[in-house]
């Protein structure tokens, strides 16, 4: 029997809360140690460290996290750092797979860029997206995707990302969300603000893109060592365009049409490597009944990340 090939999956904004990955940090001297070394990369450019607010002791997972210059490295550092760890310890990615802001670290392990220049484009997005947008927010919802033809979506809210065949997100001003959110409630339809501040995926993040395009000019793309599936081409992709970092922040989210792709390709072993194990949640909805892929994931807000750890590791060795 052929192995499953091994595809890390990384997530983006929305995934992040205040202690997320602790045990491991505590615990598992790899994940410690690149969590150190991206700290410290993060402190030279925006002279805040990462690590002491994410684990502050005051703080807690229910506490709202949502200050993008905070949350935007604190994502990639996790996420990267548990990649780094799950490969220390010989679960070896084939693929990688980058959802959003999931997308920085997807590259910076698939080899396209250095880590160190991932991390400074993390600091530098957060930067001119804090600095030239206006506030907005974005709304996950439990219904199918044909629901955004209704007026009181479409003409207030742009299709951000369709994750399963009955789970999409929307992106909006802020002064629409309430609005949205009243009509949804009319409708018995279950759905989720997300943590994030912004209206990523959509036209009123536009404000960034002049300032976005000279820091990305900056960074040194190379020839990749994984292939990459691209969750905003919903493709595999070899290469990348000079503004890639760009388009995953802008244009829609398509993580179900992209596990179509690949699953038509074959079956594989789908590592969740965001902080909230999110994706391998909607992993479980996109398979077919039929798919001998499986799923795992590590960190969840609910704890038991070090068994969930132990538990991929076993299920690697068989």
């Amino acid at each position: 029997m052929t192995a499953k090939k091994v595809v890390f999956m990384f997530s983006g904004q929305g995934s992040q809360y205040f202690q997320m990955g602790q045990a491991l940090f505590a615990q598992d001297a790899v994940f410690r140690d690149w969590m150190l070394r991206l700290d410290a990369i993060v402190r030279d450019c925006s002279g805040h460290s990462v690590i002491e607010a994410l684990y502050a002791p005051e703080r807690s997972k229910a506490d709202n996290f949502t200050r993008m210059m905070l949350t935007h490295p604190a994502i990639f550092m996790v996420e990267y750092s548990l990649a780094q760890s799950l490969i220390h310890a010989n679960v070896l990615p084939d693929i990688t797979l980058g959802a959003s802001l999931g997308s920085f670290a997807a590259a910076a392990v698939a080899g396209f860029v250095s880590v160190e220049d991932a991390a400074t484009a993390v600091i530098r997005q957060a930067t001119v997206i804090e600095a030239c947008c206006e506030p907005g927010g974005m709304i996950a919802i439990l219904a199918s995707p044909r629901m955004y033809e209704e007026d009181f979506l479409r003409q207030h809210s742009e299709l951000a990302g369709v994750n399963f065949a009955s789970h999409f997100v929307v992106s909006s001003k802020l002064q629409q969300l309430d609005e949205i959110e009243k009509g949804l409630r009319e409708r018995a339809i279950t759905y989720q603000r997300l943590p994030v501040s912004f209206a990523f995926h959509s036209q009123w993040i536009e404000r960034a893109r002049e300032a976005h395009e000279p820091f990305m000019q900056a960074v040194q793309y190379q020839s990749g060592r994984l292939p990459l599936m691209c969750c905003e081409r919903a493709e595999l992709v070899t290469s990348l365009p000079n503004d890639y970092f760009w388009r995953i922040a802008r244009n829609a989210i398509r993580f179900n049409d992209a596990v179509v792709q690949m699953e038509r390709r074959g079956t594989y072993r789908y590592v969740d490597v965001g902080p909230a194990g999110t994706l391998a949640t909607f992993l479980k909805y996109s398979l077919l009944p039929t798919s001998e892929s499986t799923m795992h994931s590590v960190l969840t807000p609910y704890g038991n990340d070090l068994k969930n750890r132990t538990t991929l590791l076993a299920s690697i060795k068989t």
